[in-house]
């Protein structure tokens, strides 16, 4: 073989050894990047902070006292694990297990990390803490293993991102994950979430603007989830367009020295020649602004509107452009003249066979209208939301409510104070003012139950509805259930006969008799609250009175208890148990 193949052969080899290595590098790099989120059912809980006379410690789950309250505070970042984080009166920590005693002693100033900006039941990080060493700071995980070496001057939450760390390094910040990986390495004055949220997976999918700081002041650049610099810290402003809902393309609004552009990933799409730029939901165009004059874009950058109005109104299914004569015309998305009077809007709906019209000529008036655009309602309504299916929740005059399909036939009569749809079922929930009731329906709008004075609680697989007399209970299929086929598990039953209530076993025995005003089922710690004469007592899975009716509250709600602790919530996600 001659010697010039040999040497193209080599050249070769050693290009696929480097890109399979760049492939390789970069798939560890993203395994790096991920990292999963716990998630902890309020009913998993096997230790909850207890609270008497003003000093604070831990019960389980079986209410008995594992940490004596003689703290002035005391942290459980993860209710599964007994990992309890103790406060003095010198706000000075050390913590505890289960046994009471010394964990973690190896390591100092250990302080759990609280969730910033973030909706939880839980307020801190699951499975981390901080600890100091030599004035830098480090991360270590529950079972005491360093997650980050010390080396950080600061570790904190980063806001809406549970399980991302805000750090800084040397004077500037990063951000790391809760397995201590870097995800944006620490070269920042400042760093920030860009909001971007998903249903699935909430602020996950976010990226970060950062900045630095110039002679100029700030100047901030953009950082996707996967590390890639897509913007560097070179302009004056940068925020994203968090409606626009694709994960795999990224709208940045941009400015330069006073003038804003639009930036698709890396991509310049509208150049900085505009006081302002906003995005409409409703048209999926954007709104430019130029010596206060206006006009319309695509997110492709065309102008299909130009910048010549003194105002625009993205409302519906068109663009309404007003001269500096105060006339008004509408537009189709593609900047056509639409044939319609500019005081009527057009509505979408998630039903491609529906819209809804609003029209402002004589007041605001609603109707539907069908696929062709005809108007398929005769009377005019104040009020008109899609609901599903041909169903629609529709108002008149005096603000009455009710449903109807698209026949204009009554489903549910307009006759109801408000309507809504309980989040995640297909229920329905009407309610009349007068007379304090609730009505609950299924998907068919069969009235399934009334209830005065009711409050609804949607469960994983059920729905409670309950008052100070009687509850029910409904599967997510619009069946009711008896609290035996809800909790089969349990050993006792709450039931009523005569206007008392009392507890029966699965067969129908009493267990309890029927002696109370009220009684609940029992919760997922195995207790369940007893009512008379307007106090609450409590009984065990038994049935056993573990405390006579005794506590007096000042809430609807039904109360919770372990054994004779009973619930008391001081903040969102936050709640200790007393007596």
């Amino acid at each position: 073989m001659k010697k010039k193949n040999i040497v193209m052969i080599v050249i070769v080899l050693l290009i696929i050894i480097a890109i399979a290595g760049w492939f390789i590098y970069r798939q560890i790099e993203k395994n790096g990047r991920e990292y999963e989120i716990e998630k902890i059912n309020v009913q998993d809980y096997a230790y909850s902070i207890l609270r008497q006379e003003g000093k604070y410690g831990v019960i389980n789950n079986s209410g008995d006292v594992v940490i004596n309250p003689t703290y002035t505070n005391v942290i459980i970042p993860n209710p599964q694990k007994a990992v309890f984080i103790c406060y003095d009166e010198n706000n000075t920590t050390k913590v505890l297990n289960q046994n009471d005693e010394q964990i973690f002693s190896e390591y100092a100033q250990l302080q759990p990390i609280r969730l910033k900006n973030i909706a939880s039941d839980l307020m801190y990080e699951k499975n981390l803490l901080t600890y100091k060493q030599d004035d830098k700071i480090g991360l270590i995980n529950l079972e005491g293993e360093v997650i980050a070496n010390p080396i950080y001057e600061t570790i904190e939450g980063l806001p809406y991102k549970e399980g991302e760390l805000l750090v800084k390094l040397d004077g500037k910040y990063g951000v790391i994950n809760n397995k201590g990986n870097n995800l944006v390495e620490p070269e920042y004055d400042q760093i920030t979430v860009d909001n971007y949220t998903t249903e699935e997976e909430g602020y996950k999918r976010a990226g970060y603007i950062v900045s630095n700081t110039t002679e100029d002041g700030y100047r901030y650049g953009y950082i996707d989830i996967d590390g890639n610099v897509l913007l560097e810290p070179e302009y004056t402003e940068i925020s994203r367009i968090t409606n626009i809902k694709d994960d795999n393309n990224i709208y940045l609004i941009v400015a330069q020295n006073g003038q804003y552009g639009l930036v698709k990933n890396q991509e310049p799409i509208i150049k900085n020649e505009y006081q302002s730029i906003s995005y409409n939901s409703e048209s999926n165009t954007l709104t430019l602004e130029k010596t206060k004059r206006y006009g319309v874009a695509t997110l492709d950058g065309e102008v299909i509107i130009p910048t010549e109005f003194v105002q625009i109104d993205s409302t519906g299914i068109y663009i309404y452009a007003t001269d500096v004569d105060g006339n008004v015309t509408a537009y189709k998305e593609d900047g056509n003249p639409a044939e319609i009077d500019s005081n009527v809007y057009i509505l979408n709906t998630e039903n491609e066979n529906y819209q809804i019209k609003i029209d402002n000529t004589q007041g605001s008036s609603y109707s539907i209208l069908n696929q062709a655009g005809e108007q398929i309602t005769k009377q005019n309504y104040s009020y008109i939301n899609y609901l599903y299916d041909n169903y629609f929740i529709v108002s008149v005059t005096g603000g009455k409510v009710g449903v109807i399909n698209d026949k204009e036939e009554p489903v549910i009569e307009i006759q109801y104070d408000s309507i809504e749809k309980v989040e995640g079922t297909d229920y329905i929930l009407t309610r009349l003012s007068q007379n304090s009731s609730t009505q609950l329906y299924d998907k068919n709008f069969k009235q399934l139950c009334e209830m005065t004075n009711a409050i609804v609680k949607k469960e994983d697989n059920y729905i409670k509805i309950y008052n100070d007399t009687e509850t029910k209970y409904f599967d997510l299929e619009g069946n009711e259930k008896q609290n035996t086929d809800i909790f089969p598990d349990n050993q006792i039953y709450a039931k009523s006969k005569d206007e008392k209530w009392g507890f029966v076993d699965k067969s129908g025995n009493v267990v309890v008799d029927y002696i109370y005003d009220k009684v609940t089922d029992l919760d997922s710690y195995g207790y369940a609250g007893i009512k008379l004469e307007g106090k609450w007592g409590v009984v065990d899975a038994n049935g056993k009175v573990i405390l006579e009716p005794t506590y007096t509250f000042n809430v609807q709600t039904e109360p919770q208890f372990i054994k004779d602790y009973y619930r008391v919530e001081y903040g969102y996600g936050e709640f200790y148990y007393t007596k």
